[in-house]
């Protein structure tokens, strides 16, 4: 489906590497991967603020028959260091991370690191105004060694909340930030444990408790009985909280893939769940198995509004596909295609701002018209 409002509007080019956070830490040379997954949000000043993902790679990740990671290491009050790998016990085949083998368990590392830059954009998300530099998010914690990922924002009441990934070999956790204006962020620390992931605050409460969709990853799935129309894998779960930072599961489940299409086999959460007339909105991803990473979609459903385990309405046709029209200007920094990877929404007036993940390479706003999610 094509968007009459629809751009790239933040690429790698644009981020100023000298005032990373690991500038000045590694005696070899990193550049911007990717700029991209932004969480969103409306500032007090009326202006948009996505929380951008910079992954910051190595140059030459391999040299010295050894592959190399990047690391936040807690000594000295904490800088950042390269682990080297031997090549024989090592699968690079995924430009983002590679494989050790040998170890009894899936084990990987990644050829970079992540951290967040808060990017002022205009009312309409269209433009730039300011990248708040000062105001980045880097690790602080040993649970967050490899990494800060994937921001989600979502304003309840006066509160900005924010979930983000943190990557450890600790864990691949949920982890929590609070702000009273969205651009200074405190750390509130793990919510949810080893991964699971995607976790969206409801930007709203539900019989006053806080509410989020979870997405909890395993190996092993139980099978649904024969004809059924839900798919076995992972899916969207639901939990509730007096707090926002203890959480309980929902016993219902959320949204479940269906068994008629493999567009949908694995799935999870993408923006907040918004509230409207007839209940949440969500926005979420699917993705079909296709090589080594998938075709990434995202598709959109309406919640009833008390009860957020019924779906209401929802739309099997994909709403945001990749866009290689909007990457055909950097498509040489281009490392996997098929991929849209949306992660935040807000409200324009008579159409939704939705912020995505290009290509795991760039941020792009796309206008949707809140007609499009009327019935009929």
């Amino acid at each position: 489906m094509r968007h009459d409002v629809d751009k790239l509007v933040l690429v790698p080019d644009d981020i100023d590497l000298s005032r990373s956070p690991l500038a000045g830490h590694l005696d070899a040379e990193t550049y911007v991967l990717g700029a991209f997954n932004p969480g969103l949000t409306r500032l007090p000043n009326g202006n948009l603020l996505m929380m951008v993902r910079v992954a910051e790679a190595l140059r030459k990740p391999v040299f010295d028959n050894h592959v190399h990671a990047i690391r936040w290491d807690e000594a000295d009050g904490g800088r950042y260091v390269l682990d080297a790998w031997p090549l024989d016990y090592a699968d690079t085949a995924d430009p983002r991370k590679f494989m050790l083998r040998g170890g009894g368990w899936k084990i990987m590392a990644l050829t970079s690191l992540s951290w967040l830059l808060p990017v002022e954009l205009s009312p309409d998300g269209l433009e730039v105004i300011d990248q708040h530099y000062d105001k980045t998010i880097a690790p602080t914690s040993s649970l967050q060694c490899y990494g800060i990922e994937d921001a989600r924002i979502s304003r309840v009441g006066d509160t900005y909340l924010m979930t983000t990934c943190s990557v450890s070999p600790e864990r691949h956790s949920t982890t929590l930030y609070s702000s009273d204006d969205a651009l200074n962020w405190r750390f509130e620390g793990i919510v949810l444990d080893h991964q699971n992931k995607d976790m969206l605050i409801f930007e709203g409460l539900i019989d006053g408790h806080y509410w989020a969709q979870t997405r909890p990853l395993g190996d092993l799935y139980f099978a649904y009985p024969p004809g059924s129309e839900w798919r076995p894998g992972p899916s969207i779960n639901l939990a509730y909280s007096p707090d926002a930072r203890f959480w309980k599961p929902h016993d219902k489940p959320g949204i479940r893939p269906h068994a008629g299409t493999v567009a949908t086999a694995r799935m999870g959460g993408g923006a907040p769940p918004t509230l409207t007339n007839e209940g949440w909105l969500t926005l979420w991803h699917g993705v079909e198995p296709h090589e080594i990473v998938g075709i990434y979609r995202t598709y959109w459903s309406l919640l009833d509004r008390d009860d957020p385990s019924t779906v209401v309405r929802t739309e099997h046709a994909p709403l945001l596909e990749a866009n290689p029209e909007l990457t055909a200007l950097i498509d040489h920094q281009m490392y996997v295609r098929d991929i849209v990877f949306t992660t935040g929404i807000a409200d324009g007036g008579d159409h939704y701002i939705v912020a995505s993940g290009e290509a795991d390479l760039a941020c792009r706003i796309t206008h949707i018209p809140k007609s499009h999610f009327a019935p009929g």
